[in-house]
């Protein structure tokens, strides 16, 4: 088993919250050029024909994901080395020790200097504000830490696909609403998918890797879990 980091957007994460969300889709990067073989335990391509080689997916069955998502520093306690975090479907988290000093120092000082931007009240001590109305600048999912990840899960299967070969249940297990499958149909709901799709890929690589495009992906299934003793 290993702990690694996945990304989601804030659409995304209030799906998972939801219990709207149990699949993701990834590109596989390289995509396969020809003929290839799909090794079950561990899973990984091997491209043949295209001379690729290996390709390995970024998770396998029994891995432990810590989500990042969009956050800022929402409170902080000095002297129990704790910071609350908030994230941007406007959920506040509790105090949490960081067991990174330099960690806790650094995102410390970077919202002391927001709050004193924002003219924030001083009380004499440090620099107050209600919760939920934090001055502190808010930061890309990518640099979230892992103390500050409040939302775990274990994949349960890993397998390949052409993206347009999803289906309409696997749409709502992507996290699209599951009533217009049920009164209008597959291909409305693929159509969600496709835009869904489409709006997360660059535009420079919407030839490559968006929905006309049918690039190969990772299908990726999770549950939510607990996050792991120790961690």
């Amino acid at each position: 088993m290993a702990i690694k980091p996945i990304l989601f957007n804030t659409e995304m994460v209030r799906a998972i919250l939801d219990g709207r969300k149990s699949c993701t889709r990834r590109i596989i990067k390289p995509q396969p050029q020809g003929y290839f073989e799909v090794s079950e335990e561990p899973l990984y391509i091997y491209d043949t024909d295209g001379k690729q080689g290996k390709i390995t997916p970024p998770y396998q069955p029994g891995d432990i994901l810590y989500v990042r998502e969009t956050w800022r520093v929402g409170a902080w306690d000095i002297f129990n080395q704790m910071i609350a975090f908030d994230y941007k479907d406007g959920t506040c988290g509790e105090l949490t020790y960081i067991h990174d000093r330099e960690l806790f120092d650094r995102l410390v000082n970077q919202s002391r200097n927001d709050a004193r931007q924002a003219k924030c009240e001083y009380n004499g001590a440090d620099f107050v504000w209600e919760k939920g109305k934090s001055p502190c600048r808010w930061h890309p999912s990518i640099h979230m830490p892992k103390e500050a990840a409040r939302i775990w899960l274990k994949v349960t299967d890993v397998r390949v696909e052409r993206l347009q070969n999803i289906d309409g249940k696997g749409c709502v297990k992507e996290g699209i609403e599951e009533e217009p499958l049920k009164h209008v149909g597959e291909d409305f709901v693929k159509g969600m998918f496709h835009d869904l799709w489409d709006s997360t890929i660059k535009k420079s690589d919407i030839d490559r890797y968006g929905w006309d495009a049918n690039p190969y992906v990772w299908v990726i299934e999770f549950e939510r879990c607990e996050k792991p003793k120790g961690v």
